[in-house]
């Protein structure tokens, strides 16, 4: 059996883990299409109908109907859009959101029971994390709102590390100190920060890691830090950035912070771009050599204030 043959063999028998996750939202009072509806509006509030349907690859007219059946029982709702009257965003209700929980109660159970030990969750989900990042993003990472920003949470540490260390290497040619240093500031994150003004992000579609971006004190107490910015490469042009971005600056607004800077190199034009479009401005740019290749690092910053 090739490799093609290996993962075919494996999609047939998550076929019948699919439907045992299915037989339990029927559990809970629901059909599938209808807890599908629901798990979307939990991870992208605010989408329209239209938008809806395209994510669940369904028929516009059924996922009315859906929506229209999900609004009688009081779980979700539409509200008119702020951007555009024209438009109404779907939005899980209170009772929607909790139904919602219980439908992630059900299949973590229906998951749990899988597992060949207790202890076996962590390596399944790094496995599926690493599948996941081997194929196409095509339907999978389709917009930014299809995707989560929340806190660290066990073993984000180590991935971070680990995937700034890979993806350095192979697109900047970084050498074996850039990991250690890595490893030091999130380290120091995690063992001190102060929750009232540092914060860290990851951007999550579902089990799969796609980013991070961190808010940290800076040089001067009215001077935040913005670090580790980081996009895995199936998660880039999709506007992801952009959001994350925005996230952590007004983030660092509400901290009462003046002034933000952050550090980076000449060479990620991408991010560069992310910055100039944010309103940053480039303050130093110097020919550097670090982690055994030469750089111009840059330093940038943004007024909070203006």
């Amino acid at each position: 059996m090739d490799a093609l043959d290996q993962i075919r063999a494996f999609n047939r028998a998550n076929l019948h883990r699919i439907g045992r996750v299915e037989a339990a939202y029927a559990d809970i009072g629901l059909t599938t299409p209808e807890a599908r509806v629901l798990i979307e509006l939990e991870a992208a509030p605010g989408v329209t109908a239209r938008r809806l349907a395209e994510r669940l690859a369904l028929n516009e007219g059924y996922v009315s109907r859906l929506i229209s059946g999900l609004e009688r029982r009081g779980w979700l709702s539409r509200d008119v859009s702020a951007r555009d009257r024209r438009l109404r965003q779907l939005r899980l209700t209170d009772a929607g959101a909790a139904k919602s929980r219980e439908i992630a109660a059900a299949s973590r159970r229906q998951i749990a029971s899988w597992l060949v030990a207790p202890d076996a969750a962590q390596s399944v989900a790094a496995h599926l994390v690493a599948a996941e990042s081997g194929l196409s993003n095509t339907g999978v990472i389709d917009t930014p709102e299809a995707v989560t920003l929340d806190g660290l949470r066990p073993g984000d540490i180590g991935w971070l590390t680990e995937q700034h260390a890979i993806h350095y290497a192979a697109s900047d040619g970084f050498d074996a100190q850039f990991e250690p240093l890595v490893a030091r500031i999130l380290a120091d994150f995690a063992e001190g920060n102060d929750p009232a003004c540092e914060r860290a992000w990851i951007a999550r579609r579902g089990a799969a890691r796609l980013g991070s971006i961190f808010c940290v004190k800076g040089p001067a107490p009215d001077t935040a830090k913005l670090r580790l910015f980081f996009l895995m490469p199936q998660a880039r042009g999709l506007g992801l950035g952009k959001r994350m971005l925005a996230t952590c600056i007004r983030f660092a607004k509400a901290a009462g912070y003046h002034r933000m800077q952050l550090w980076t190199h000449e060479s990620h034009r991408a991010a560069c771009a992310l910055y100039e479009q944010a309103g940053f401005t480039c303050d130093t740019s110097k020919p550097v050599t670090s982690f055994g290749v030469d750089l111009v690092e840059q330093q940038w910053s943004l007024d909070l204030l203006a």
